[in-house]
């Protein structure tokens, strides 16, 4: 499985730092154009780079990259050369690009509500997080600390990076006011959401799983009135270990309605379940 995953980062490279340097272009922009000015702490290395400019006046491009760069000798310690490769690149560029983006403070749109301000940096933000993660590369910074409480201590990747980040958010909260650490949790909402649309796109497809006493008028249903493919397999009850047949379909999502309406009508006990599908390949 080594070697598979070794296949797959050396697939594209030149095209897929591309992107890592366009997205990490993107963040840093992000950064000093809306985050910097509004004091708003959103976790990671930049929310504490937020912190230390307004209270200490260090440069926010040097802390990240202090910061960044003791993660990358902790990773080393802990994870390796070959799971540390993926957060170097990073830890040195977005410190880089967010020293050359720097005059982009003065540029701060101080009219537009500041609301407006944060919904916009937060789908920018989440574009750039979901590029940047369809690369195979991450952002550096604190994601090593998570990786290493997930191999070390078991602690769930999105659990330890909650808690992390929490923190930080909460340190925004206590030197800025409730006000801004409010803020943070609208932009990371929001950009969680984005990044999610990003690596997974946009659900054009349905895919039904159905367990019903009148598979053939429901298999007929679907395969000859609204002419899409049906598999059908196997599956035992796990209480009772009734062997039953599922019913396999993958739908496009603007038919949703004649699919429900029609399996309940045939079948007014059917039992069904709706899946969102990203990718369908191979299938009427």
């Amino acid at each position: 499985m080594d070697e598979v995953l070794k296949e797959i980062n050396r697939k594209k490279q030149i095209q897929r730092f591309a992107i890592l340097f366009v997205s990490l272009l993107l963040s840093a922009v992000v950064f000093n154009l809306f985050l910097l000015p509004l004091n708003l702490v959103v976790g990671g290395t930049g929310g504490v780079a937020t912190i230390t400019k307004a209270l200490y006046d260090i440069n926010p491009a040097l802390m990240i990259f202090l910061l960044s760069l003791a993660c990358v000798i902790i990773s080393y310690m802990y994870l390796g050369k070959e799971k540390t490769m993926t957060t170097i690149a990073a830890s040195i560029i977005y410190p880089v690009l967010v020293e050359l983006t720097s005059p982009l403070n003065a540029y701060f749109p101080k009219d537009a509500d500041t609301l407006l301000i944060v919904i916009f940096a937060g789908f920018l933000g989440g574009i750039s997080a979901g590029l940047i993660y369809k690369t195979g590369y991450n952002s550096g910074g604190f994601n090593a600390i998570t990786q290493i409480l997930f191999e070390q201590k078991q602690i769930a990747l999105a659990k330890s990076n909650l808690v992390i980040n929490g923190i930080i958010v909460c340190l925004g909260g206590f030197f800025f006011g409730a006000n801004h650490a409010l803020y943070a949790i609208i932009y990371l909402y929001i950009t969680n959401i984005v990044t999610d649309k990003v690596l997974l796109g946009i659900s054009n497809n349905k895919a039904f799983y159905i367990i019903t006493d009148k598979e053939e008028e429901i298999n007929d249903y679907i395969m000859r009135i609204l002419g899409h493919s049906v598999t059908i397999f196997d599956v035992k009850g796990g209480f009772m270990e009734q062997k039953r047949r599922v019913l396999l379909t993958v739908i496009p999502t603007r038919e949703y309605y004649r699919v429900t309406e029609g399996i309940k009508e045939i079948d007014p006990k059917v039992f069904f379940v709706v899946t969102d599908s990203y990718q369908v390949k191979g299938a009427k």
